[in-house]
């Protein structure tokens, strides 16, 4: 029974910790799926996350510093659509661009009006969203294995992770079995044959490019308002990076873009634990070469070993209307 209450600790654990990526990664999946590449993803968690915690502190509610954080996400959103949409710019240049504006933007706002070292004040009460227990959690409990599992790591998570989890049912119904969706996956593989048909190319970017912002926003608040208790700089810590390499990985799909991000979450969380441990025949392994895991597989995957990946035949092409 112990085995099984660790296992559910650490599955608890995975959870927490790729949600931030899960939502980085089905807003990079939007975007790139209309012909829109954007390494801006960090940057644009990093913003939520500092509006949301800002809003948050000064309203003394969680689901208002939600709405900022999603709001500002959009608008870098949209600041990378007009780049790469309507002046048909360089989209890599874009969102670096976008990284390096939020990472000093949040900084500078961030000691000017609290004045410590960027941070905000900590979020207490109804400034920070609270554990939520799902139906059934007291009848299940005491059921061998699925009851600590269910109790454990599946119930006792923020709104903003079943938001997440709906936003992943959402964007693979959509993208899979809608006409919005259908379009969309068109704009990404041929363009020309979407505009020939009459609907505005440069119109479903834009949408794609909005819905990245509001996933963006909320994983970026998930790490601020609920995560952790205010914002720190820099907090998303790579985040947006690694969740790029799970949509590579997975191939630019929802499903196995969620079975990705959870395995980075499982590499953080057993991280984690291992802090501290002696291996047998090794000892004390280092905190530093712990806490590399993670980032150590983003660069193993990238370098080739998940197989041939495919990207929309139109991602990152700007689309030049023919006369």
């Amino acid at each position: 029974m112990e085995i099984v209450q660790t296992l559910a600790v650490i599955l608890d654990s995975t959870i927490r910790l790729s949600i931030p990526l899960l939502c980085a990664a089905l807003a990079g999946l939007w975007s790139e799926r209309s012909g829109v590449v954007d390494i801006g993803l960090e940057g644009k968690m990093l913003i939520a996350a500092f509006a949301s915690a800002v809003v948050a502190y000064n309203s003394g509610s969680a689901w208002a510093g939600l709405g900022a954080g999603m709001l500002a996400a959009i608008a870098l959103s949209l600041v990378h659509g007009f780049a790469a949409v309507t002046w048909r710019g360089n989209q890599i240049v874009s969102g670096v661009a976008i990284n390096m504006l939020a990472i000093g933007l949040t900084a500078i706002l961030g000691n000017a009006w609290y004045g410590q070292g960027g941070r905000t004040p900590n979020l207490e009460g109804a400034a920070r969203f609270p554990e939520l227990d799902l139906p059934f959690v007291a009848t299940l409990k005491d059921i061998p294995v699925l009851g600590p599992i269910y109790d454990i790591a599946i119930s006792g998570h923020a709104a903003p992770v079943y938001l997440a989890v709906l936003a992943l049912v959402l964007t693979a119904l959509t993208l899979k079995h809608t006409r919005f969706g259908l379009r969309l996956r068109a704009v990404g593989e041929n363009p020309a044959a979407v505009d020939t048909a009459g609907v505005s190319v440069a119109g479903l970017r834009y949408a794609a490019v909005i819905i990245c912002g509001a996933l963006c926003g909320l994983g970026g608040t998930y790490l601020a308002v609920s995560q952790s208790a205010g914002f720190l700089p820099q907090m998303t810590a790579g985040k947006g990076f690694i969740a790029l390499a799970a949509v590579i990985f997975a191939n630019w799909r929802p499903w196995p873009a969620l079975f990705a991000c959870l395995l980075f979450g499982l590499l953080d969380a057993v991280a984690i634990r291992l802090q501290g441990v002696v291996l047998p025949g090794i000892g004390q392994v280092p905190v530093q070469a712990i806490q590399a895991l993670p980032y150590v597989m983003t660069v193993v995957l990238l370098a080739g070993f998940i197989g041939k990946a495919t990207p929309p035949k139109a991602s990152g092409l700007p689309y030049v209307k023919e006369r």
